[in-house]
């Protein structure tokens, strides 16, 4: 199993350029399933979940061309549609649920496994009940046998009127996709509205969807009969971009980070100038430099988008351990985000947990150390603890990381972290 080794303190300086969105990508290749022409998709992220989707989607019966660096994928239709998510794809990927509504509503059968992917709530994992029971709404019936879920309609999914009790991305992804070609207008309330799904209905839109947004958190389907071929550029992903802006504050670094809009990322930087980092932004550039010495910040808090993302909270966090100060971030998106902390102890890190708020002790020196890898994100928050350390840092489990990071290593090498990966 592959590790990472990261020899620190370094110092961050040069550019990189920012992948396609993992986020985005996923629910835009589940949703080709809805299409009988062929679909081309541009700047898609070579990392591990975007393989396991492309693998379940041949699984399905789709026909996968790439071009030659792999960026560009041209998907086809073939004659042999099959309708079974099985549980050793969908085993390692949280998104391989978004399946479900698009076969039901397509071809009006599926049997799909329950989903994997990082554990975050406690025993509970990221319950898809809200998938299942706004699905029901538009005609979806299902039974549960031995972890599979046995769906199917009696033709044409029905467009309603549903309001999420919860706001979910995976469910709002789940729900746009089916309506797409459901019969009538089908209206979403107290939708997420994260940048990703505004890839999502964007994609779908180029291709003859009807779709539009009619209140911050409201939006109308009306569905279509077909949908048209199309070509798609993918968003860059805005949590690499996040994790790359904390990299260079953290490191009193001098970067330019470039195939991004930093408008969809403003929460964000402006935590970041709040702390002391330089910031200037252009239409798809960012430059920051950190701060000399960074301030502490209190009451950052996890929210739905427009908030501060749950998907950079393990990140800030380390940042925070070299503020000058007492900070503290309260996490109310999922329990289980503070696995890492453990870990981050084990550098040195002061970090105390009550309830779902962490209190971070700044001025810390952190120490190099083997430590564990339990999830995306935790894993990116281990490198840049690494990248800050004395001495040696030893990285395992890293296929997390793999989940969502595009070569990581290479592009940190490139401005100026010491990194190898052991295998």
């Amino acid at each position: 199993m592959d590790k990472f080794l990261i020899t620190g303190p370094c110092k961050i300086k040069g550019q990189v350029s920012i992948s396609g969105s993992k986020n985005a990508a996923l629910p835009i290749l589940a949703s080709t399933l809805l299409f009988d022409k062929p679909v081309i998709i541009k700047n898609l992220p070579r990392v591990r979940d975007i393989d396991t989707m492309l693998n379940l989607l041949e699984s399905l019966g789709s026909k996968i061309q790439f071009s030659k660096n792999k960026k560009i994928v041209k998907i086809y239709k073939t004659k042999k549609q099959k309708y079974f998510g099985s549980y050793s794809i969908l085993k390692t990927m949280r998104a391989g649920i978004l399946i479900l509504g698009p076969l039901i509503s397509k071809y009006h059968k599926s049997i799909c496994s329950f989903p994997g992917g990082c554990v975050l709530n406690g025993n509970s994992g990221r319950p898809v009940n809200l998938h299942l029971n706004a699905l029901k709404k538009i005609g979806m019936k299902y039974e549960i046998k031995k972890g599979y879920i046995h769906a199917k309609s009696n033709g044409k999914l029905k467009g309603t009127t549903i309001k999420f009790p919860k706001i979910s991305v995976g469910a709002t992804e789940q729900l746009i996709m089916s309506a797409v070609l459901a019969k009538g207008k089908t209206i979403l309330k107290n939708s997420a509205i994260e940048p990703e799904i505004k890839d999502l209905t964007n994609f779908l839109k180029s291709a003859g969807a009807n779709i539009k947004w009619i209140g911050k958190r409201t939006c109308q389907i009306i569905g279509v009969d077909t949908l048209s071929q199309t070509t798609y550029s993918v968003m860059g992903d805005r949590i690499e971009t996040g994790t790359f802006c904390v990299a260079a504050t953290l490191a009193k670094g001098n970067l330019i980070i470039r195939n991004f809009n930093p408008n969809v990322i403003q929460t964000e930087l402006n935590i970041l100038k709040k702390i002391g980092a330089k910031i200037k932004t252009s239409k798809d550039k960012i430059h920051i430099q950190g701060p000399q010495k960074i301030k502490s910040i209190r009451n950052i808090t996890t929210r739905e988008y427009d908030g501060f993302p749950t998907d950079l909270q393990p990140q800030f966090m380390v940042l925070l351990c070299k503020a000058n100060g007492i900070s503290s971030i309260t996490e109310n998106i999922f329990q289980g985000r503070f696995i890492h902390v453990m870990e981050l102890q084990r550098l040195g890190a002061k970090i105390t947990i009550k309830d779902s708020t962490a209190i971070i002790e700044g001025n810390v020196n952190l120490s190099g150390s083997e430590v564990m890898s339990s999830d995306l994100r935790a894993s990116a928050a281990l490198v840049l603890a690494g990248i800050v350390s004395k001495g040696k840092t030893i990285i395992s489990r890293i296929y997390h990381l793999d989940r969502g990071y595009e070569k990581i290593e290479n592009k940190l090498k490139k401005i100026g972290v010491k990194i190898k990966r052991l295998s």
